[in-house]
């Protein structure tokens, strides 16, 4: 860990603060994800119920995160980060008093704010901070928060609403977001660099122009089309995979699903990191979509607790590898009076994603079965793969070559990879 030997001690202070935040701030998001479909099954919703609440989360990141986003540019990355982690501990206790579907829509739309502000400064945060020629290393390191989150979180969870019901799994979920916010208000409340410099900058462009030239610049809409897949199958995996489970009758826990999941791509995050700074970010990006599309396969024809699991570890090492390298790749494209809108746009696509993936598919469930979700997630997959190795770059030739490692990004602004 060379990286942050080259940091100084206020540096590595707001780093230990993000990282411990973080991981409670994971924890207590991934605590809700296999016992809120049930806890919705269980006040009568229906499978297309399921999925619209489960998908209104999805509403709150696209309303808010454009917003956000400018904050960050314009104002102070900590400020928005702060908004996250005061949403994250206290949209929980609203589920104490939701008894109605239209309720836990609500309530979702307001918790999503919670991911739209935090994912959004933490990775213009750790972008800022991190040497341009270790940029991905650092990166790689600080999303560890992420899948130690959805270790932690999915199985405390589970335990806490089987043993201790309802009531106390939101009061510990409500908890485990409060200390992420008192980390978020020891942070020093540095904005990017060359503030007056990234201020003015970014004041110079309305917010619909800002908006629309970046999202029809080459360097962003692939990338963006890609998250959009991806929050696809990862709208999927939450909102269908405990009730799938449930519906096979295979004895396997949901919470254990996302518990593989989490470790294989922890241990992709250690890894990839470093390896793309060296290697380049398309081979990567190209690997984690293969993989995408094995773990889909894999959910499609589940019958075994082996399956679960195998599907879980390979799902992991997609996300562990895609999120980072491509939050590591579109800073190399962004300069830092831009980077809080460009994260905003970018991961914006993985949240239009997850609201458009429990609400569609909800309704396919239905008449098709959980199994058929997956098979379309795999197609989804290859798609995605298709459209990365021969649209990233200028042209086909060294699309593919970037997408093999053989090449450098010709959209990075301040690196030859």
């Amino acid at each position: 860990m060379q990286v942050f030997q080259s940091l100084d001690r206020a540096q590595k202070r707001n780093l230990s603060l993000l990282f411990v935040g973080g991981l409670f701030f994971w924890s207590s998001m991934a605590s809700l994800l296999p016992t809120l479909p049930l806890y919705v099954q269980d006040l009568g919703g229906s499978q297309q119920q399921i999925g619209w609440v489960m998908g209104s989360f999805a509403i709150g990141l696209l309303l808010s995160r454009p917003t956000l986003g400018r904050w960050a540019d314009h104002h102070s990355r900590v400020l928005v980060l702060r908004v996250g982690t005061t949403v994250v501990a206290i949209a929980p206790l609203g589920y104490l008093l939701a008894d109605s579907i239209p309720e836990l829509m609500a309530l979702r739309v307001f918790h999503g704010i919670s991911i739209a502000a935090f994912t959004t400064a933490y990775s213009a945060l750790i972008a800022d901070l991190s040497p341009p020629k270790q940029r991905g290393e650092l990166i790689g390191y600080m999303s560890l928060v992420t899948p130690l989150g959805l270790a932690i979180g999915p199985a405390l969870g589970g335990f806490v609403q089987q043993g201790l019901g309802y009531l106390s799994l939101f009061l510990m979920t409500a908890s485990l977001g409060l200390v992420s916010l008192l980390c978020s208000g020891f942070l020093d409340n540095a904005p990017a660099p060359n503030r007056q410099e990234a201020r003015a900058k970014a004041a110079s462009a309305t917010p619909s122009e800002g908006f629309w030239t970046m999202l029809a610049s080459p360097r962003i809409q692939v990338p963006a089309i890609l998250m959009l897949i991806v929050g696809l199958i990862f709208g999927t995996i939450t909102t269908f995979v405990p009730l799938y489970i449930q519906d096979t009758g295979v004895n396997f826990n949901p919470g254990f699903f996302y518990t593989m999941t989490a470790i294989s791509s922890f241990s992709m995050r250690l890894l990839t990191g470093r390896a793309s700074d060296r290697l380049g970010r398309g081979v990567f990006i190209s690997g984690a979509l293969i993989c995408y599309f094995l773990a889909m396969v894999l959910l499609w024809q589940a019958q075994t607790p082996f399956m679960f699991a195998l599907a879980g570890l390979i799902e992991g090492m997609a996300a562990g590898t895609m999120l980072p390298t491509t939050i590591a790749l579109m800073s190399d494209r962004s300069q830092s009076q831009e980077r809080g809108r460009v994260f905003s746009l970018c991961i914006g696509g993985f949240d239009l994603g997850i609201a458009i993936a429990g609400p569609l598919l909800g309704t396919f469930a239905e008449s098709l079965g959980y199994a058929q979700l997956f098979a379309i997630a795999a197609i989804l997959s290859a798609i995605a793969e298709l459209l990365f190795i021969t649209r990233n770059s200028k042209d086909i030739s060294h699309s593919l070559r970037f997408a093999l490692g053989r090449e450098r990004d010709i959209y990075a602004l301040d690196r030859g990879i």
